[in-house]
């Protein structure tokens, strides 16, 4: 494990998020630990630090990693159950609250964890192994129109009928088991010059598919904020353009006294606005973190306030 993973906007996410060095603090996305060690070097003794993650690596180097540390508690759960922990926590609320939705670099490097399709692995893409659904499964049991959608909705990728007829005319012959097979049937009508975003697309729509990833999301969001203390912040990393569409349009949601025109078309209601948005554009890295870490590029931080 001598690759993890370089925390993305270290510095920008710490210094938005703490805002009482004895407060609590929620790290909902702790992978590796890299964000829960800058924010604990922030706090004092009083201070806490609740952090969860469902990936068995991540857990278990963190576990080792932070066992001699009193302020800090994990957690084997999906972040969206962010409500859940404060309960067991027997906190009234947290101080701050940080996602962080970016794979691991461990999870992209190592074949075992099934993430990569630039090494013979198995399909699998799911963060929580106790979870059955797999990519194979996904790929294998679908109809050529749920395939095509998938690829469409969670990977934008504008080929989403052609790669979905191939998936099932190949499986037809042979079950799709690994990602070089996966990636193997793509390359035989995608140019070279375009296989690899291609390839990105197809299994980030998997993963997210896999994963529910979207709708855990929004319901990490919704459930945040209610367990925000009065001024604590809410930072969300994102790196594609689904996941900041949906951080943006909460965002700017619960920072009006008004609900959206799909919900109320009529303009016939109010709503207390609950968020303050700190970040008017989102926080991008600069081109030195960048020529450190290119997996950071694609990164937007926004933040917002419990009102």
């Amino acid at each position: 494990m001598s690759t993890i993973h370089a925390p993305v906007l270290l510095n920008e996410c710490v210094d938005l998020l703490i805002t009482d060095k004895s407060g609590s603090y929620f790290d909902a996305t702790l992978g590796f630990g890299g964000h829960s060690e800058a924010i604990l070097q922030k706090l004092d003794s009083k201070g806490k630090l609740v952090a969860t993650d469902v990936d068995d690596n991540a857990f278990n180097y963190c576990k080792e990693k932070f066992k001699n540390d009193k302020r800090v508690s994990l957690y084997k759960f999906n972040f969206s159950m962010v409500d859940v922990i404060a309960k067991i926590e027997s906190l009234d609320g947290f101080d701050g609250i940080l996602a962080d939705l970016g794979v691991s670099s461990f999870q992209l490097d190592d074949p075992k964890s099934g993430f990569t399709f630039r090494t013979e692995t198995k399909l699998d893409l799911r963060m929580d192994k106790t979870k059955k659904l797999t990519a194979a499964d996904v790929v294998n049991e679908l109809s050529e129109e749920e395939l095509s959608l998938i690829l469409r909705d969670f990977g934008e990728e504008k080929n989403h009928k052609k790669i979905a007829r191939a998936i099932v005319r190949t499986r037809e012959l042979k079950k799709i088991e690994t990602t070089s097979e996966l990636k193997e049937l793509i390359s035989e009508f995608t140019p070279i010059n375009f296989l690899t975003k291609t390839l990105s697309r197809v299994f980030q729509a998997l993963r997210i598919y896999v994963n529910d990833e979207l709708n855990m999301l929004k319901e990490f969001l919704e459930r945040s904020v209610e367990v925000l203390k009065p001024n604590g912040r809410l930072i969300v990393i994102s790196y594609h353009s689904l996941e900041d569409r949906i951080v943006k349009d909460f965002f700017r949601n619960e920072s009006v006294n008004q609900l959206s025109p799909k919900e109320d078309p009529f303009g016939l209601k109010t709503k207390a606005a609950r968020l303050k948005i700190i970040t008017k554009k989102p926080i991008l890295p600069t081109k030195e973190e960048i020529d450190i870490n290119r997996r950071a590029r694609s990164a937007k931080l926004r933040a917002a306030e419990r009102i």
